[in-house]
């Protein structure tokens, strides 16, 4: 009996052993794991940093390219492209004025009744029309003639207190969001089509010719005063409310700057000069691309997948198109390296843009105890279930890391504009102040990334010219910004007295 005692003693003992001897070998490959964890975001941080003498330099590389772009066509990565609008608005714009903002598979038209000095917007209207499958593969008369009716049947249903004087025309800002070589403030010709549309007869040919042909087909008397894009728009609507911007930039799907330039400043401008000195450029900065800029394999690897190689860097860098896949790409690496959301690699990390900014913003966000908000989000996106804290604490950092780094190079860019027009110090005797207009929902939504963009700003400006410039969010530039520039365009140039 004592030798089975004995027996069954030696045997509990080694499966107890052995049960011990696999925990110790599990913990010791959680704490590898973990430690390969460590290592890959110490990485990526590192290559992500921002320190203020890297943005510094990044300004100043924006600012050579803006020259590089404004002395001759193609000389740099920034087109600088002339808007034609020399002429934003002041404020004292008064009267009925009309924007269409076509930019995708909807298009909206509005009605901005503006009150003169100090009156500001006193009314706006629209509607929102869905633009028929059809028509964005089919002829350019049938996708105008769709929208010249659409702005008629818009025109119609107006009370009578908003007809217009016998013998004006009525007038409109067309925010037209693809790419156009322009020719004039209201002139255009169509380089290419994006977003689903294609309609090869448009091609080439100027768009505001064909909007005006369908609009007189139908015996719609109106005049297209001016042909804008929504940075452009936006620029106006912020000179509208405060005469101090001088810039503008958009951070929301994708991103572009424009300000103000004087027109003597621009070699590649072969007109006449325009009476007020000046002309707005639309930078086209998201294709900005410097040895300045932190790129990680995770940039390199999504760049090199995407649609344009080679193109857009910087864009691909701070734009809401692009942070949240970015995020994907390190969880990714860490699911496939060091087994981060257990053995297997979820199927759904490894689909491209999956995990969109707004839902990188509010995991970023989240404030509760046991970041509950990011394990929802992981669940039911990535379908990964079961997360600990210490996961859900770096998917945040991740997060984090993202976020600030773009945040910081807009700021940068930012910086380069300011350099560019001489308004990144305080000059003796010049207390004039500087305006950046800033829309986009990256921007607007997205208030962590709003912050240290702002915080940057100050940082690189230092405290004495912080002062003197400040960012503000103008709303809706693609809409009541082309009316607005309808507006300060306009034939007929009636002013509030």
């Amino acid at each position: 009996m004592g030798k089975v005692a004995t027996g069954a003693a030696v045997v509990t003992a080694a499966a107890v052993c052995a049960a011990a001897a696999l925990v110790v070998r599990h913990r010791m490959r959680c704490s590898v794991k973990w430690a390969r964890v460590k290592a890959i975001l110490k990485e990526f941080e590192e290559k992500c940093e921002t320190p203020i003498a890297k943005l510094r330099q990044v300004g100043d590389a924006m600012n050579v390219e803006m020259h590089a772009g404004l002395a001759s066509e193609g000389g740099s990565k920034l087109k600088m492209l002339i808007s034609y609008v020399d002429n934003l608005p002041t404020g004292d714009e008064e009267g009925l004025f009309y924007a269409l903002d076509l930019g995708g598979t909807n298009f909206r038209v509005l009605r901005v009744h503006l009150g003169g000095k100090d009156k500001g917007v006193i009314g706006q209207e629209f509607a929102e029309v869905s633009i028929p499958p059809h028509l964005m593969t089919g002829s350019a008369e049938g996708l105008f003639d769709f929208i010249a009716a659409a702005l008629a049947k818009f025109v119609a249903s107006e009370p009578v207190e908003y007809h217009l004087p016998d013998g004006r025309q009525r007038e409109l800002g067309f925010t037209f969001s693809f790419p156009v070589r322009q020719t004039s403030i209201s002139s255009g010709s169509l380089i290419r089509w994006t977003k689903g549309f294609n309609i090869q007869d448009a091609v080439g040919e100027d768009v505001v010719g064909q909007l005006t042909k369908s609009m007189e087909k139908i015996g719609l008397d109106m005049r297209v005063a001016a042909l804008v894009n929504d940075t452009i728009g936006t620029l106006a609507g912020g000179k509208f409310h405060n005469q101090d911007v001088i810039a503008a930039v958009i951070l929301g799907t994708g991103t572009n700057a424009a300000y103000v330039e004087r027109s003597d400043a621009i070699p590649k401008w072969q007109g006449l000069h325009p009476k007020s000195g000046e002309m707005v450029i639309n930078t086209e900065w998201g294709n900005f691309g410097s040895t300045h800029l932190p790129l990680t394999e995770y940039d390199q690897a999504l760049d090199a997948e995407s649609l344009n190689p080679g193109e857009q860097i910087y864009e691909k860098l701070i734009s809401g198109m692009y942070l949240g896949d970015i995020v994907r790409r390190v969880l990714l690496k860490l699911a496939e390296e060091a087994d981060f959301f257990g053995d297997t690699v979820p199927p759904k990390l490894r689909v491209p843009f999956i995990l969109r900014t707004p839902d990188m913003s509010t995991m970023h966000h989240d404030t509760s105890p046991d970041l509950k908000v990011v394990g929802n989000k992981l669940k039911d996106i990535l379908e990964i279930s079961n997360t600990s804290v210490k996961t859900r604490k770096v998917v945040v950092e991740i997060c984090d890391i993202v976020a600030y780094r773009g945040a910081r190079l807009a700021a940068g860019g930012i910086l380069g504009i300011l350099k560019k027009v001489g308004r990144d110090a305080v000059k003796t005797g010049d207390n004039s102040k500087s305006v950046v207009a800033l829309d986009g929902g990256l921007f607007e939504h997205y208030s962590k990334f709003r912050t240290c963009l702002e915080s940057t700003l100050h940082e690189l400006l230092g405290d004495e010219a912080s002062e003197t410039v400040a960012v503000e969010h103008s709303n809706d530039g693609s809409g009541i910004g082309a009316a607005l520039l309808a507006a300060s365009h306009s034939e007929y140039l009636v002013m509030g007295s």
